[in-house]
């Protein structure tokens, strides 16, 4: 172990300088504030996340902010709880009471929306008693140079996604060495999703792509040591009302009837600025138990190491499905995507026609066959229910 500008590195780390995926250091914040609080799109912001000021009261304020967990603090925890409270009917949440406070965790979490999956984890680990995480978030974002400054004032990562299949290897090496040195040597906890990008059709997978890269900066041959030092825990969110639901709806839809979708210029943005505006509904935030040696071990009995990775993902989904919380329009949708009632039982006549009139009113935006962008939205909501065999 070697000490790098003032900072533990471990010997699996100590290959790679983390400038190009890093968050900013402390020292770098203020500076970076004073650059981007001059940005129009920060000025817009203002507006929207902290109404209650004026410009000149947040540039009086951010001159006495010195660390991204400052910032997190003083200016977006009052800015998320605003737009759960503009935008949702409530926060609800469990399992916080299993973690330590003195420990960092490796949260792997479905994922739903852009910005408020990690935005809302945030929230509820200051409430509490816990320091906020690391946020990975992809190079797709990083087209926008403000949001990339934003994002990395916000303890924000970059996980890069394109290039050569030995420039991939490479960018793995140094993802999972990097998010290694977060939760040993920094002792921060760090966010994740269980695949890349959003879940689009309900369906909460793992990919085995990401426990491959999480193993990859441990020792060889050590999977339950490689994986128990992360203190890995499953994260499960879920929405009443699923984030940019018709816009996911779209993307599916184009994607069947071409090999392949490509996004038009601003989309994930777009996509940001709805997830925050939509109305969401109640939401529920899931915290599993840390897996436990036991449990690794068990997995660690399997001969082949893909078959060991392909086993660890299933589990986490399992746990996942059975943390996700489902709602009356995820029964619903289940029931009219079957013809059946066998849920009935769930939801009332009034909640079904609501959520009818809810589903067609999105389909109206759309372009394509009315019925088949019914069924793709109807999975997008029933498939939860189906996961945890509802």
């Amino acid at each position: 172990m070697i000490r790098h500008e003032n900072r533990v590195i471990s010997d699996f780390a100590k290959e790679f300088n983390f400038d190009d995926i890093r968050p900013y250091y402390d020292h770098e914040v203020q500076p970076m504030l004073q650059r981007i609080i001059k940005d129009l799109i920060f000025m817009q912001l203002i507006s929207n996340l902290w109404p209650e000021m004026t410009f000149e009261e947040v540039k009086k304020k951010s001159q006495n902010i010195h660390s991204s967990y400052e910032f997190q603090l003083e200016f977006m925890h009052a800015a998320i709880r605003k737009i759960l409270e503009l935008s949702s009917s409530g926060l609800s949440s469990d399992g916080f009471d299993q973690l330590d406070p003195n420990k960092s965790y490796l949260f792997i979490a479905n994922h739903r929306d852009i910005l408020l999956d990690a935005a809302i984890l945030q929230v509820l680990l200051v409430e509490h008693g816990f320091k906020t995480s690391e946020i990975s978030f992809g190079s797709n974002l990083r087209e926008q140079g403000f949001i990339t400054d934003f994002g990395k004032l916000n303890r924000m990562f970059t996980v890069l996604r394109e290039g050569t299949s030995k420039e991939l290897y490479e960018i793995s090496r140094k993802l999972s060495a990097y998010i290694r040195h977060s939760i040993l040597d920094k002792n921060v906890s760090v966010w994740i999703a269980q695949r890349n990008g959003r879940t689009k059709d309900g369906g909460d997978f793992t990919q085995s792509g990401l426990l491959k890269m999480l193993n990859i900066s441990g020792k060889k041959h050590h999977f339950v040591e490689n994986f128990n030092k992360l203190n890995i825990v499953p994260l499960s969110i879920s929405y009443e009302y699923e984030p940019c639901d018709y816009l996911k709806t779209q993307e599916i839809y184009l994607s069947n009837l071409h090999t392949r979708y490509t996004k038009a210029p601003g989309e994930d943005l777009n996509s940001i600025v709805t997830g925050i505006r939509q109305f969401k509904g109640k939401i529920h935030m899931s915290v599993g138990a840390p897996f436990t040696e036991k449990e690794l071990t068990a997995i660690d009995k399997f001969e082949n190491e893909n078959d060991k990775i392909k086993a660890f993902a299933t589990i986490i989904d399992k746990k996942l499905y059975e943390q996700f919380k489902c709602n009356p329009v995820n029964y619903i949708a289940a029931d009219l995507l079957e013809h059946s009632y066998k849920r009935a039982a769930k939801y009332t006549p009034e909640q079904k026609q609501g959520f009818v009139d809810y589903m067609s009113k999105n389909i109206l935006k759309l372009t394509g066959e009315p019925e088949v962008l019914e069924h793709v939205f109807l999975k997008i909501y029933a498939t939860p229910v189906l996961n945890k065999g509802e």
